[in-house]
Parts: structure tokens; sequence; C-alpha cells
């Protein structure tokens, strides 16, 4: 297993509206950008901390993962991805390693990125998420 980085750190927020002041100007963080993963049901904003981002996950349905997420255990830390190239040779490493994945095959998150998940029952409590980004220098970075 490959693992190049620490790529981002999931937040779940009820609100980016209103988390965005507290991470831009109490923390100064540069927001990198605004997107929407409708796949997700999630809106999402980047922001840069040296070479990791950290990626505020707003629900914008109350069926998706990360409302579920919210309601559960309120806000706070959701997940962390790991940088990896070959992500579906390194899903297909973990599961003959007896890992059970959320996801057996990759898609597409934010940025364009191909993600899967690992379940947390696998991995001591942890929601990690894999992340091979297609394209290195637009997302984000």
């Amino acid at each position: 297993m490959n693992i190049k980085k620490v790529d981002h750190i999931g937040i779940a927020v009820s609100s980016i509206e209103k988390a965005l002041p507290f991470y831009v100007d109490i923390l100064q963080l540069e927001l990198l950008g605004l997107e929407e993963v409708e796949s997700e049901k999630v809106k999402v904003a980047f922001l840069k901390v040296g070479d990791v981002k950290l990626e505020l996950l707003e629900p914008t349905s109350p069926d998706s993962a990360v409302a579920a997420f919210i309601a559960k255990r309120g806000e706070g830390i959701h997940h962390v991805a790991l940088g990896v190239d070959d992500i579906q040779a390194r899903i297909d490493e973990l599961k003959a390693n007896g890992i059970r994945m959320i996801h057996e095959a990759p898609k597409t998150g934010a940025g364009g990125a191909l993600v899967a998940f690992m379940h947390p029952k696998s991995a001591y409590g942890v929601l990690y998420e894999l992340c091979e980004r297609t394209d290195k220098g637009v997302h984000h970075e």
C-alpha cells in the first residue's frame, strides 16, 4: 500500500457560511474554493493548511451521509483522506487483507478525485478515504 500523504481532513459542519469566518478570519487559512457534490448531497469548502487541505462538508439534504453523521455525532472530524496512486489496486489490496470497504470501486468525489471509503469498523473507528488525484495540478492545490 503506497500512501503518499494525508490529502485532506474532512470536517462535517452544519453551515459552511457560519463556519468559514472561523477558518478564514480567525485561523487565517486560505479558502481554495467551494463546490457542490450532488452525488454525495454535500457542499464542500476547501482550505489550505500547508500541504494538506481541510474539507468542510455541509449536507445539502437531510438524507445525506454527512447529515446522518452530524445528527449522530455532531459537527467535527468526519474522515481522513489518504492520497494514493492506482486506487483500484489499493482497494483490492485492502480487501485481500480483510478490510471492509464501503466502496468496492472508486467513485468521483470533490475536486474530480477518485475516492473510496474504508468502513470504520475495519479501521479502529476512523473513516478513511482513499483519494487519487487524476490530474495533479488542478484540484485546489
